[in-house]
Formats: C-alpha cells, sequence, structure tokens
C-alpha cells in the first residue's frame, strides 16, 4: 500500500473525538460533593491525597475530627467507644495504664475494705452496729482495751505465735534436707517421689482428722510423764505435727528450686576444707537462699498462725491448753449475745503480729517469690 493509499484512507475516516473533559475542568454540577475535595495551594496546584498512616496531626485535624460513611455514603459520627479504641491503638500504653489503675483498684478494695468494715464495727458502741454504713455509729475506742478484759486474749494470741513458730522450725529444716536432696543430688526414683510430695500437699485436710483423732486421743505410756493422760489431745503436738505435714510440700518444693541454682563448685570449695555435706548444706547452700528459706518460713508462719480446722478440733478452747487465737476470737460470742464489737477489735488486734513479719520480710518475700522462677 502506497502512502498515497494511506492518506485516502486516512481522509476517509472521521477524527477520533476525546469527550472527555481535561483534568482540573470538571463540570461543578455533576461532581458528588461527598467525594473528598483536595486543598489548593498557592501557585494553584492540588495537595496530594492524605495516604494511610499519614500522621493527621501535620494538617490540623485529629483522629476524633475524622467522620466514618456507611455504605450509603452518609456521614456517622463515631461513639465515646469509637474513638476510646482509635485512641488505644494510636497509644497502646494507655490501655496497659487503665488495666493496672483497675486492677489496683480492685485489689485494693477486695483486700483493705474488710479492715475498714471491721475497724468501723469495733470503734462502734455496743448495740449500735446495725445503723452501720460507712463510718462508726458512735466512737468507742475503748473496744480495744476491752478485748484484753473480758478474756485473756493476749494468751491466745501468744498460743497462735508458739504452735506456728514450732511448726515453721520443723518445717524448715525438715524441709531444707528434702529440698538439698531433691535439688542437689541423683538417685533412683527422685522424678516420682517429687511429684509424690506434691500430690499429697492436694490433698484436703479434713482427710487425715479423723485417723489423727483416734491417734491422738490414743494414751502412749511413755507420753504419761509428759502429757499426765499420755494423750496429745489438747497439747499443741496435736496441731504442730499434722500442720507441719500439711505445709510441708510447698516448703519442700520452694527449697528445692532454690537450692538447685547454688554453683556446685561452692559447695566443692566447702568440701574441700573438710565440711561434711551437712555442714555445706547449713553453712553454704542455706545462706546462699536466704530468700527462699525466708519465703518458706513466711508462707508457713502465716499459714498455720490462720488455721482453723485442727486448732478448732484438737484443743477444748481453753486458754490453758494451748488454745490458738480463733478460739479467743470465738470466745465473745455467748449463749445469750455475741459482741460483735469486740470480735472485730480482736480480730484486728490478731493482725498485728503477722503484718509485722510480713513488713520485716517483705524484700526477702518478693525477691525469694521472683528469684525462684529464674534459672541461671
Amino acid at each position: 500500500m502506497t502512502g498515497d493509499d494511506r492518506s485516502t484512507i486516512g481522509g476517509d475516516l472521521p477524527a477520533a473525538r476525546d469527550d472527555r473533559p481535561a483534568m482540573g475542568d470538571d463540570d461543578p454540577t455533576t461532581r458528588d460533593d461527598r467525594s473528598p475535595t483536595r486543598d489548593l495551594r498557592p501557585d494553584g496546584g492540588h495537595s496530594s491525597v492524605e495516604e494511610p498512616g499519614e500522621d493527621r496531626s501535620s494538617t490540623g485535624t485529629s483522629a476524633e475530627d475524622v467522620l466514618i460513611e456507611d455504605e450509603g455514603g452518609r456521614e456517622l459520627d463515631r461513639g465515646p467507644f469509637q474513638r476510646w479504641v482509635d485512641r488505644s491503638i494510636e497509644d497502646p500504653e494507655r490501655v496497659y495504664r487503665s488495666m493496672f489503675y483497675v486492677a489496683t483498684v480492685f485489689f485494693l478494695f477486695t483486700t483493705l475494705f474488710p479492715f475498714y468494715w471491721l475497724l468501723m464495727v469495733a470503734l462502734t458502741p455496743e448495740g449500735n452496729q446495725q445503723d452501720i454504713i460507712l463510718t462508726p455509729n458512735g466512737f468507742n475506742p475503748g473496744a480495744f482495751v476491752e478485748v484484753f478484759q473480758v478474756i485473756p486474749f493476749h494468751w491466745y494470741v501468744f498460743n497462735s505465735f508458739v504452735i506456728a513458730a514450732a511448726s515453721t522450725a520443723i518445717v524448715l529444716v525438715v524441709a531444707s534436707l528434702a529440698g538439698y536432696a531433691f535439688g542437689r543430688l541423683d538417685f533412683p526414683a527422685k522424678g516420682p517421689l517429687m511429684l509424690l510430695v506434691l500430690v499429697i500437699s492436694f490433698f484436703p485436710p479434713a482427710a487425715f482428722f479423723i485417723p489423727l483423732n483416734d491417734l491422738f486421743n490414743t494414751s502412749f505410756v511413755a507420753l504419761e510423764p509428759i502429757t499426765g493422760d499420755g494423750t496429745l489431745y489438747n497439747t499443741p503436738g496435736a496441731m504442730v505435727l499434722p500442720l507441719s505435714a500439711i505445709f510441708m510440700p510447698l516448703a519442700i518444693f520452694i527449697l528445692t528450686t532454690f537450692y538447685a541454682q547454688i554453683p556446685d563448685g561452692l559447695e566443692d570449695a566447702a568440701r574441700v576444707e573438710g565440711t561434711t555435706r551437712l555442714g555445706a548444706l547449713f553453712r553454704v547452700v542455706v545462706p546462699l537462699s536466704a530468700p527462699g528459706v525466708a519465703t518458706a518460713g513466711v508462707l508457713t508462719f502465716i499459714a498455720v498462725y490462720n488455721e482453723f480446722f485442727f486448732s478448732f478440733l484438737m484443743t477444748d478452747g481453753q486458754v490453758e491448753n494451748w488454745a490458738p487465737l480463733l478460739e479467743g476470737i470465738l470466745g465473745y460470742q455467748g449463749q445469750y449475745e455475741v459482741m460483735y464489737h469486740l470480735m472485730a477489735a480482736s480480730s484486728i488486734i490478731g493482725v498485728i503480729p503477722v503484718a509485722i513479719l510480713v513488713i520485716v520480710a517483705q524484700e526477702k518475700i518478693v525477691s525469694g517469690l521472683t528469684a525462684g522462677g529464674l534459672k541461671e
């Protein structure tokens, strides 16, 4: 095909028309008003469309001012919850702080409010307890003195302290020996034996009461010079022995974890100097595991001090027969009246020894609970 033919054919075809409007010449009558507009630059051009993730703060528009469109294109205002979610996504630390504050307030309310209520009841005079709301109905601080006048409450506190201290000493000695064996020695069936110790800790104390009650009420000739009738009932042994056995597995588990972390070189150096294994345990291993020993001791002391089941059933409730603290609190409950203000005051007084112990050993307890879960 020659050039003339191409020109002839091209001349027969009409020129294509471009009916599309030129860029920037949109008809304002056909433009959708709901479409996003572009800001004009000083030079007459258009600014670029905001990309996802672009910082809105640079344009002066916050996330709260942006509207949401539904499927029909209608603008919808976001609710408070949606705005909170958007702010949380942009600042996760905001969520963490909120969760911390909520958990703290809940913990303080559930732990401190009972003590506050006990204080309100203790300060309210007898006979006015029914009108207590959040403040005492009257003011009677003499209840904290009357507690010791009605019954010898201080001897009940002393009995509980002695029983808890004796049980804690037994637990720490036996648990230290067992923890050393489980944590630093290799012997057959070590794993199953450790599992058996932990399984025993899950048994309810009530399961041991009937056989122990029969045992402690049986007369033994060897005990007659000590107890008089040869039985352990109404003696500290009736509470110290079962409570020590009940809280022993927890102490063994805690001390096993700590003793296993002590480097072998330290114990070997002590053995080279002529120390026996028992001497190395109490001269090297136990001092280096002081946080764990303190944690096991404090937890055992608090648990025994607050124990009720065996303390209530292994004595007749008389202070001269080593009745513990809870028996003293129940002593303010008579046949015809209940002195609630004295029961509340005695409960607050009974908490003071444990509170002092926790405050003194607070640093050791925290370091023991945290360091025991780390593997070096």
